[in-house]
C-alpha cells in the first residue's frame, strides 16, 4: 500500500503511515468477511452487504462513543483537517486542492467552526496592544 487510494473525480487521497496500517488492517478482516466479493469498501457486520449511507452514520456514532468522542459524524474530519491546515498557516487554496472544493465558499464554511480560536491564538502571538 502506497499511501493513496483513488477518489472522486480521480484524485488521489494522501494518508500517512499509521492510517495505512489501519486500512490494511482492514482490508485483512474485510477479505474474511461474508461479502467480501462485493466492489463496496465498507461491509454491514451482518449479512453480507454494503454498508448504507445510513449505517455508515450509525457505525461512526458507535465508534466515537466506544472511544469516549462525542459527536462524531463524517464531516467532522473536514472540519478538523481544515481547522488545523490553517492553523499550522496552510493556505486556502492548497486546501482547496486537497479537499476537492472549487468554491472558496468551503474552506470558510469547513474553517469557521474553529475559525475564533485561530484567531484568538494569531492575537496572543502578535501580542498587538501588550506592549506599553
Amino acid at each position: 500500500m502506497d499511501g493513496r487510494v483513488k477518489g472522486a473525480k480521480d484524485r488521489r487521497v494522501r494518508f500517512g503511515p499509521k492510517t495505512a496500517r489501519a486500512i490494511s488492517r482492514y482490508l485483512r478482516a474485510r477479505g474474511k468477511h461474508k461479502g467480501s466479493k462485493l466492489p463496496d469498501l465498507w461491509l454491514a457486520d451482518r449479512g453480507g452487504r454494503r454498508l448504507a449511507a445510513n449505517g455508515i452514520k450509525i457505525r461512526l456514532k458507535r465508534l466515537g462513543l466506544a472511544a469516549g468522542v462525542a459527536n462524531v459524524y463524517a464531516h467532522r474530519w473536514r472540519h478538523n483537517f481544515a481547522h488545523e491546515w490553517k492553523r499550522a498557516g496552510g493556505n486556502t487554496g492548497d486546501l482547496m486542492l486537497l479537499l476537492g472544493w472549487t468554491s472558496e465558499d468551503m474552506p470558510r464554511h469547513y474553517g469557521a467552526s474553529a475559525a475564533a480560536e485561530r484567531a484568538q491564538e494569531i492575537q496572543v502571538q502578535l501580542g498587538i496592544g501588550e506592549g506599553v
